[in-house]
């Protein structure tokens, strides 16, 4: 039986790309204009798992998906690391300067500033995907318009590329992160990465102290967010990744950090992407 796997976005997109990487080409895919559609996919059954971006190493952070993935009582089974390859494409034959506008996803355009500041001609403007737009410039045949999209799209939309790896910075990887209804997914044994969320009394050197259990009990931070409690001005909700060589070791740090902090979560136990 298929899996149903829930994508922002459409065939082409990075998402898609992920989907199948991870899940193999044998899926039933769930294409949706949002991520809060997403969400609705799996609360819903629509869709077994579904893929989400969490950050990128040019743009940072994508703080929505993190209140998501969080609010939904969503957990995160395993995450991907994509290398991310930028292209500006347009209809055959079309070359930059008889563009006018391009459209892509903001997390995508803002990727790519410093190639575009050299063309002031060209107006960008958002939109909600990056395949989207390719499929858009196929579908109503959209002379002088441009998408910034994966190779993936230009060959999917018989586009042609006319700028390849437009992206500021050519180490561009995307880190998403695979989020079913349930958690369970993986034995123990193969658990070496978790994702926490929690929050600290306004106490001095509250945050130092639970970073110093992390470390006493052998695991390595790689990722520290905050979030503000909207309920509470000035209040923030902690989001940390760590990983350890053996569960016992982040066993015995849970078992500390519940009592040292409130509202504590396990948004998720699963095995570390090959970065």
């Amino acid at each position: 039986m298929k899996l149903n796997i829930a994508i922002q976005g459409v065939q082409g997109s990075f998402h898609h790309q992920v989907a199948n990487q991870y899940f193999g080409n044998s899926i039933l895919l769930q294409e949706c204009a949002s991520f809060s559609d997403v969400v609705k996919s799996l609360k819903m059954n629509n869709s077994d798992k579904a893929v989400m971006a969490l950050e990128n190493s040019i743009a940072g952070s994508i703080l929505p998906n993190y209140a998501l993935i969080d609010q939904n009582e969503l957990h995160i089974i395993g995450e991907h690391y994509l290398d991310i390859h930028m292209n500006l494409m347009a209809l055959k034959g079309q070359k930059i300067e008889d563009l006018k506008e391009v459209h892509s996803h903001p997390i995508a355009l803002l990727q790519c500033m410093v190639f575009f500041n050299q063309y002031p001609h060209i107006k960008l403007v958002e939109s909600i995907d990056t395949a989207e737009t390719a499929q858009r410039i196929q579908r109503e045949n959209l002379k002088g318009i441009g998408a910034v999209a994966a190779p993936i799209a230009a060959e999917m939309y018989d586009l042609e590329i006319i700028a390849v790896g437009i992206h500021t910075i050519k180490s561009n990887k995307t880190r998403f992160v695979i989020v079913k209804a349930q958690n369970k997914e993986i034995p123990k044994e193969e658990i070496n990465k978790v994702s926490l969320k929690f929050e600290l009394d306004d106490t001095p050197g509250s945050l130092a102290t639970v970073l110093n259990v992390m470390n006493n009990c052998k695991l390595n931070l790689t990722k520290i967010q905050s979030l503000p409690v909207i309920e509470t001005p000035f209040k923030y909700s902690f989001f940390v990744d760590v990983v350890f060589e053996r569960y016992r070791y982040y066993e015995k740090a849970k078992e500390i950090l519940e009592i040292m902090t409130t509202h504590f979560k396990v948004l998720g136990e699963y095995k570390k992407g090959i970065q």
